[in-house]
């Protein structure tokens, strides 16, 4: 753990990703899956009235989460770039979002 710069006894958290894919959000309402290897998008996340703040992955990489200007956040399949449910009752847009770590619950910043 010393050649992380981690302290013993230190707490760690472990996310697996899928190899080489990277999320980025966008200001044009959508957030992108890219294959970082061949610098491709493979997936566009596309649905949000607004711009896009923050994409995550889900723990297992099954998912992807996004906050966005128009006040919701969305939960999509990350393999068929599907929107698997729309999150409202913000006042306000939503900033940012995260996965609990073992995936079952979100939290949001608004």
């Amino acid at each position: 753990l010393t050649d992380i710069g981690a302290a013993a006894g230190s707490q760690l958290t472990l996310v697996k990703l899928p190899p080489w894919d990277l999320l980025t959000a966008s200001a044009d309402g959508t957030a992108r899956l890219w294959n970082a290897t061949s610098s491709e998008c493979s997936s566009t996340f596309t649905g949000h009235a607004g711009s896009v703040f923050s994409v995550v992955f889900s723990p297992d990489g099954s998912s992807v989460l996004t906050a966005s200007n128009d006040h919701t956040m969305k939960l999509w399949s990350a393999a068929t770039g599907e929107c698997l449910r729309t999150f409202t009752g913000h006042r306000s847009p939503v900033r940012s979002a995260a996965f609990s770590p073992d995936g079952q619950q979100v939290l949001t910043t608004s």
